[in-house]
């Protein structure tokens, strides 16, 4: 079940747990947002002119937006809301195929290891992730690490 997953302590995550998220449609208006924080107006993702002349015919998400988008549907699926202290980091991220204006994304999440980290209020929480379009085409792969609360 997508989505409705409720927030999970530390003790809640166990290896091989499985959620998926909600699917999303990247929109021109994402790419505009995505250049205009991020101060990346590189042609290839601003410039339809420009893009169709290049190697995939049309203008291509930012690979950092599409990095921020699995983020953001880690955070959608309500399974770190509010008992995430803070996202650490990630041990690998592969971006194998572009992401277009008008594909559909949606984010499946297993979860690879939960470690003990000394602290008595949270633990390490290994998130691998794969985002697939419309079509099954992969365009996102890594794990993300978070530091996850305790139970009280």
């Amino acid at each position: 079940m997508a989505y409705s997953y409720e927030p999970h302590h530390f003790e809640d995550f166990e290896a091989g747990q499985e959620f998926i998220s909600v699917g999303r449609t990247v929109t021109e208006s994402d790419f505009v947002m995505h250049s205009a924080l991020s101060g990346d107006w590189t042609e290839l993702h601003t410039n339809k002119e420009y893009a169709e002349e290049q190697e995939f015919g049309e203008r291509i998400a930012h690979g950092p937006m599409t990095f921020v988008q699995a983020t953001g549907f880690v955070y959608r699926t309500g399974i770190v809301e509010r008992t995430a202290f803070a996202f650490l980091g990630m041990n690998y991220m592969d971006l194998p195929n572009p992401v277009h204006i008008g594909d559909t994304l949606q984010l499946e999440i297993v979860v690879d290891k939960t470690k003990e980290v000394g602290r008595d209020d949270a633990g390490l929480v290994v998130l691998d992730t794969e985002m697939e379009n419309q079509d099954g085409t992969v365009v996102f792969e890594g794990d993300m690490k978070f530091l996850i609360k305790k139970r009280e």
